[in-house]
């Protein structure tokens, strides 16, 4: 495991939390001055930098940024002290309550601690934890981002209060490399690209968090299924697919009702129960258990591209990142103990040869047992001792994330890196004694008794709508070969090329090309334009030449001109970058 990398890392990040949230802090003195009569929400530092949510009559805009700016800056030089307070709960509550601070009395009354504590600087008092930094000098270089509705709470019953992002750091060098990164990630955004290149939409008319694919969309996510689908297949794993609805008693028996039903939709069928499922691992164990099984059918491995449900807050729904409907490649795999090893590093391997298919780096966690959980701290410490054996066995550095892991198991998360260095929660692999427990499974052993399998539920790029919105920003939508939707398109001249172009068409989609047309009466610089702003990997153009010669002239979509060729030789050419690769270490 990693020592004194890891440490080093999350003190940094440490200092950097730090210095983000007294920067929250002076942010909403500044604001509460500028704009009175607004009321303090919560303003944590998050992983991009900081926000505060207020409650202000008015509506706030990037043109106010300056003015706030400018505020701060002088609350920072006047190198106000941050100062830590405990006080009562009581006293506390009576000094907001005095102030009209009524989101800070709700925050205070649902506090079972005693005392709190407030920081005060200069004129400011807030409810904070902290820690902060000595004082307001402290601060060196910030940014404020952007603002944005944010519902009091994450509940969309509640009310909508406005959220300002911004950003800071140590030093002005650290922050112009981040304002820059935040630019480019503007340009990427998966939302903005999903728009301009035809992919997906979401309509408030059909309900938040609930994506509609549009053909190209549709088309980028069944190549990832052709993809995962055949992987899976040759990796050992059987295709299976469970119902979308269960009946209620079987998400009692698995402890998901009482562990995860906020998360969950009900409905009534017949006067019976049921929940939409938001995991499909209790359909794959009713498949184990619908035969007798032996202890050398194991390892059985069951795969489902599995569409679930879950509630997510609105306040927290983000474009194809954070839905209430998605797709999981979804496996759970039911061995005995001592296979347990081999298969949780045979999945380590497969997200190492997946991942390296995208180009993506990645970190890996180890999510300990949370406090609402189930299950024996014998089953517990055996899945957790079998997670830290394969990351050991694989020479894996790794994190504690104490109190992650899932109710039933803990977990190896597995975070990739995109190609701006932005982390994102996609594979996941959790030890489960607990299930086959509640659901009696078991199997038939070498002694002729019976015993109990273990099962290990896992995901390899975890949501597929979440993972086509990191795809989509990962390449700027510009998608290698073998994964855009579009892989040319044939660009004609003059209308006299236009029956030499349809033939090209024909011949490409015979030969399994995507490819489109464009056989408008627009000038050839405009046809190209356009074409580039779609991100289409080749444009073929067809003239006078091109047509007497029985040729095409392609061009890629960075700006390189090919020479004229026959269509064969183009697709001679092309025939390794329009493979779909093969998930490989070797």
């Amino acid at each position: 495991m990693s020592n004194t990398p890891a440490k080093k890392k999350k003190e940094d990040a440490e200092v950097l939390a730090t210095v983000r949230h007294s920067t929250a802090h002076v942010m909403a003195q500044a604001v509460q001055e500028l704009y009175p009569g607004t009321k303090l929400s919560i303003g944590p530092s998050i992983e991009e930098g900081f926000y505060y949510d207020f409650d202000y009559a008015g509506a706030f805009s990037p043109d106010d940024f300056p003015k706030i700016e400018a505020r701060m800056q002088e609350i920072i030089a006047q190198d106000a002290p941050f100062i830590r307070e405990e006080v009562s709960k009581e006293e506390a509550i009576r000094f907001f309550t005095e102030r009209g601070e009524l989101y800070k009395v709700e925050l205070l009354e649902a506090i079972a601690d005693e005392p709190v504590t407030l920081y005060r600087h200069d004129k400011f008092v807030d409810l904070c934890r902290g820690p902060h930094l000595p004082s307001t000098g402290g601060i060196k270089a910030f940014k404020l981002l952007s603002v944005a509705g944010a519902y009091w709470r994450g509940d969309e019953r509640n009310k909508m209060l406005q959220r300002i992002y911004g950003t800071a750091f140590p030093t002005q060098k650290e922050l112009d490399a981040s304002v820059t990164l935040i630019e480019e990630a503007k340009r990427r955004d998966h939302r903005r690209l999903g728009q301009e290149l035809d992919l997906f939409s979401i309509h408030e008319e059909a309900g938040a968090g609930l994506v509609i694919y549009h053909p190209k969309g549709a088309l980028l996510r069944s190549i990832l299924e052709d993809f995962e689908r055949r992987e899976h297949l040759t990796r050992g794993y059987q295709l299976v697919r469970g119902p979308q609805i269960l009946k209620l008693d079987l998400w009692k028996r698995s402890g998901h009702f009482d562990n995860y039903k906020e998360n969950m939709y009900f409905t009534e069928v017949e006067g019976q129960e049921y929940a939409l499922k938001p995991m499909n691992c209790l359909a794959h164990m009713l498949i184990y258990k619908s035969g007798q099984r032996s202890y050398r059918d194991l390892p059985l491995r069951y795969f489902e591209l599995g569409t679930v449900h879950r509630h997510e807050r609105s306040g927290v729904l983000h474009g194809l990142l954070r839905v209430r409907e998605f797709t999981q490649d979804d496996a759970h795999i039911l061995c005995r103990p001592d296979q347990l090893l081999d298969e949780i590093t045979r999945i380590l391997t497969f997200v190492k040869d997946v991942m390296a298919i995208f180009a993506f780096d990645y970190e890996l966690e180890l999510s300990t047992r949370p406090e609402k959980s189930i299950g024996s701290d014998n089953d517990w410490e055996m899945a957790t001792k079998a997670l830290m054996d394969a990351l050991t066995a694989e020479r894996s550095d790794y994190e504690i994330n104490e109190g992650d892991g899932a109710f039933y198991g803990p977990k190896i998360d597995i975070k990739l890196k995109d190609a701006l260095g932005r982390r994102f929660q996609c594979a996941t692999i959790q030890c489960d004694f607990t299930l086959p427990e509640r659901f009696d499974l078991s199997y038939i052993g070498s002694d002729g008794e019976k015993h109990r399998p273990v099962m290990l539920h896992r995901v390899i790029l975890g949501s597929l709508e979440r993972f086509i919105g990191i795809l989509i920003e990962h390449y700027g939508g510009a998608f290698p070969l073998w994964l855009a939707p579009v892989q040319a398109v044939i660009l004609t001249v003059t209308d006299r090329t236009i029956p030499y172009g349809e033939e090209v068409y024909r011949q490409l989609l015979a030969e399994g090309m995507r490819v489109e047309h464009d056989f408008r009466n627009e000038k050839l610089g405009h046809k190209i334009r356009e074409a580039q702003l779609q991100k289409i990997p080749y444009m073929l153009v067809i003239g006078d030449k091109e047509q007497e010669t029985k040729q095409i002239a392609p061009r890629k979509r960075d700006g390189t001109d090919l020479k004229g060729m026959a269509v064969e030789k183009f697709l001679a050419s092309i025939r390794e970058e329009r493979a779909i690769p093969e998930a490989r270490t070797s």
